[in-house]
């Protein structure tokens, strides 16, 4: 199927918390609804059948609770409604549903499937013990209409990242919605990828093989940029999705795409300002087809070939699992018995255990807590440039709280230890590698990144003897990152 997301570069309203009325409100969002419509029209004309707009598009951000509440619309909640608010505003106070009614219409007048991220507001009693104070719920919120502009699905974000002015759900949402051209989709928003709630369940419970993906995501490297971990839940669970995030350079918020298990087409700028519309053909992906997690017949069926990988005159050279075997063999090569020296460094506000990663081949290990990563490695041309292998075993308690096991090979911002976990967007380092760990979460999210934030893809992935490993020969451009981010939602 065609699929279009589009990166925007909303208009912001140059002070979020001052207080407006509904007609000041509509104005803002009508101008920024203005480029969605011009938008729409430029993705059905090439062929698609389904667009996503990014969260917070229409309206921005860091409002509070009173000063967004003229910018929300009222969805209703009935389970009975099949609504279409382009043909039937007469059923609502227009005024109420205006930023509905726009994007009914554009989906109907283009017949394309249409994702959009906007505010509601819902009333609710004070019997209801979870009712708001002031009487109403108001909710940060994703819709989709079909292509005759029928609403068939709305989603209120679960996991809220300091946003005020909103309300997390009494309980998480599920939602799913019909196409023709792909089967369902489910939805989720930003921070709601890196937990299990409603995310993972979703996916796993209703089987699902497309995810449309608004999000206002703050770039973090090494670990953390959107392309690099939005491709890496998309390898994991075997699925498409469909990410569109918003475009505010000077914030650190770029980064969108169409992803595919095997294949993305993305777009990351942090030079240029302007929005960007990403148009891309794509497989419809089958209930039938595994996913990494239920899986690792695809790296039992390559494990001979990537022992291969590191070819040499003697099999020392090599780290192979070996049948029957609860760790990895590491043969030390003579005369390399000197490990080198431990040490610690902040890497997105975690404190990871690294050791340095030098020389132009070798074999490394590093733990923490249960937690340990190997590393082997090969380079064909010695650079100026420190890389070191990290792990972490522990709470991740800074901008959320949450359980992480991580194995890391990245590119260090000097020459210094102190350098490693910084963020670095360019690198030459072209490396063979071998990464693997003995990972107690089945939560695995495969990261690849390359020099200028691109991304690559490993040769062989998956479960062998109770650790996951990733392996790649030659990546395509200079390696910043190569990492396992474990998730152990248990421990959250």
């Amino acid at each position: 199927y065609v699929a279009a997301v589009y990166e925007h570069e909303s208009i912001l309203s140059p002070d979020p918390t001052a207080l407006v009325d509904r007609r000041s409100a509509l104005q803002l969002m009508g101008r920024n609804l203005d480029i969605y419509e011009q938008q729409v029209v430029a993705a059905a004309r090439q062929g698609a059948q389904i667009i996503v707009f990014p969260e917070d598009g229409i309206h921005g951000f860091n409002f509070t609770r009173r000063s967004i509440y003229p910018y929300l619309d009222f969805v209703p909640r009935s389970r009975a409604v099949k609504w279409n608010p382009c043909r039937e505003m007469y059923l609502f106070n227009d005024t109420e549903v205006i930023v509905l009614q726009r994007l009914s219409c554009m989906a109907l007048n283009n017949k394309i499937f249409l994702v959009a991220n906007l505010g509601t507001k819902q009333p609710c009693a004070h019997t209801d013990p979870h009712c708001p104070p002031d009487g109403r719920y108001q909710f940060n919120t994703n819709v989709a209409f079909d292509d005759a502009g029928m609403l068939v699905a709305t989603y209120r974000k679960h996991n809220l990242y300091f946003e005020y002015a909103f309300d997390a759900p009494p309980e998480p949402d599920y939602k799913l919605f019909e196409t023709p051209f792909a089967g369902k989709f489910g939805m989720f928003t930003c921070f709601d990828i890196l937990f299990f709630e409603p995310a993972v369940k979703l996916i796993r419970q209703y089987n699902v093989k497309q995810v449309v993906y608004p999000t206002a995501w703050m770039n973090q490297l090494p670990l953390l940029s959107a392309v690099e971990f939005q491709q890496a839940f998309a390898t994991a669970f075997n699925i498409n999705i469909l990410a569109a995030n918003i475009h505010h350079p000077t914030l650190g918020m770029t980064g969108s795409g169409i992803y595919t298990p095997v294949k993305s087409f993305i777009y990351h700028n942090m030079e240029s300002y302007g929005g960007k519309l990403i148009v891309a053909e794509i497989p419809v992906i089958t209930a039938e087809y595994k996913t990494s997690l239920e899986s690792n017949e695809r790296f039992g069926e390559n494990l001979h070939q990537s022992c291969k990988t590191f070819t040499s005159t003697s099999t020392d050279d090599q780290v192979c699992f070996k049948e029957g075997q609860e760790t990895p063999a590491r043969v030390l090569e003579k005369g390399m018995e000197q490990l080198p020296p431990q040490f610690y460094a902040e890497m997105m506000y975690d404190n990871f255990t690294f050791v340095p990663v030098w020389g132009e081949k070798g074999e490394l290990q590093v733990c923490s807590n249960t937690l340990c990563c190997y590393l082997n490695y090969r380079r064909a041309v010695l650079t100026d440039e420190l890389y070191a292998l990290g792990v972490f075993d522990g709470f991740h308690t800074v901008h959320g709280t949450y359980y992480v096991q991580a194995c890391a090979l990245v590119k260090c911002g000097g020459l210094s230890f102190s350098t490693c976990g910084q963020e670095v967007t360019d690198a030459s380092a072209l490396i063979d590698f071998q990464l693997w760990g003995n990972m107690s979460t089945p939560y695995i999210f495969p990261l690849l990144l390359t020099s200028g934030i691109t991304l690559d893809f490993a040769d062989h992935m998956g479960w062998k003897n109770h650790h996951y490993f990733m392996s790649k020969n030659r990546t395509s451009s200079g390696l910043l990152t190569a990492a396992l981010y474990g998730r152990w939602y248990e421990k959250d």
